[in-house]
């Protein structure tokens, strides 16, 4: 009976042993697939990191970029600035240049009336000459009765004609201004079709100017919206990598426990190896009682 019960329990103790010898391989297999996943998992971790610093280095050279293309819109607006400004001159000079042509010619407009006038005096002057020539004949006549006559009238005429070369001398100098005055106003022309020109040329330059801007602008809200993506996707990225971090740990912290049930095991293991070479003594000890 006792050695049949110790059959029956080495029976159990077997079978035991096979169920955790079989329990310890599934084991050691899910522990292989935990390490090769785990390996996996490190591979991919690497090449995110790999791809993070990639992402790093783009993002770097995108900053830069964005960098150099702000100060190009900041020099561009300078240049903006530069020119509205130039055009603001322009068009000042412009309008100065359109009043002095006005004065010129509200100028020109009073030499015409004062020539006129004086052309009006000359012929009257003239007309006056006719007639103090008519009389001069007429007091030449009497000047034969009359001598301190003739001596006045002689004096008169001496100071009509001093009055008439200073006429004279006076036209003169208004025909030389009229002729200095159309010359001005014919320089004044062309230097106002000179400024038109000009202005137009500054016009469409800054056409030219806010076109280019415009398209700057556009790239760098291209630019931004990318770099945005590129952000978003480094946080995701980031993200991923925590919770890779933490399954690695979770990992990490079950081979712990998976390796102190292991040793545990193997201790039980041994003492059921001790006490089955105890039974196999015992065993043998009551064969040798039964003999």
């Amino acid at each position: 009976n006792t050695v049949q019960k110790h059959r029956q329990e080495l029976q159990l103790l077997i079978a035991e042993l096979k169920d955790r010898d079989k329990e310890l391989n599934d084991m050691v297999a899910v522990h292989q697939r935990e390490l090769l996943a785990w390996e996996d998992d490190r591979q991919k971790r690497l090449t995110l990191a790999e791809r993070c610093n990639l992402l790093d280095n783009e993002l770097n050279k995108r900053n830069d970029i964005i960098k150099s293309l702000t100060q190009r819109l900041k020099f561009f607006e300078s240049q903006q600035n530069y020119s509205r400004a130039t055009f603001e001159y322009t068009q000042q000079k412009f309008k100065d240049l359109s009043q002095k042509v006005t004065d010129a010619a509200v100028r020109c407009h009073t030499l015409e009336e004062k020539n006129r006038s004086l052309h009006k005096s000359i012929l009257e002057l003239s007309a006056k000459t006719g007639q103090l020539q008519a009389r001069e004949q007429e007091l030449l006549t009497v000047l034969k009765l009359k001598d301190e006559l003739i001596l006045e009238t002689t004096d008169h005429i001496t100071e009509f004609a001093s009055k008439f070369r200073k006429l004279e001398s006076a036209l003169r100098a208004a025909r030389a201004e009229e002729l200095r005055l159309n010359e001005e106003n014919q320089d004044l022309t062309l230097r106002l079709k000179e400024l038109i020109l000009e202005t137009n040329k500054l016009k469409d330059d800054l056409c030219e100017k806010i076109k280019e801007n415009n398209k700057q602008e556009e790239e760098i809200i291209e630019l931004r919206q990318e770099n945005g993506c590129l952000r978003n996707e480094l946080v995701l990225i980031v993200e991923k990598s925590k919770r890779k971090d933490q399954l690695l740990q979770f990992a990490r912290s079950k081979q712990a426990r998976t390796d102190t049930e292991l040793s545990s095991l193997r201790q039980i293991y041994v003492k059921q190896q001790r006490d089955l070479q105890f039974l196999h003594v015992n065993l043998e000890s009551s064969q040798e009682l039964r003999q």
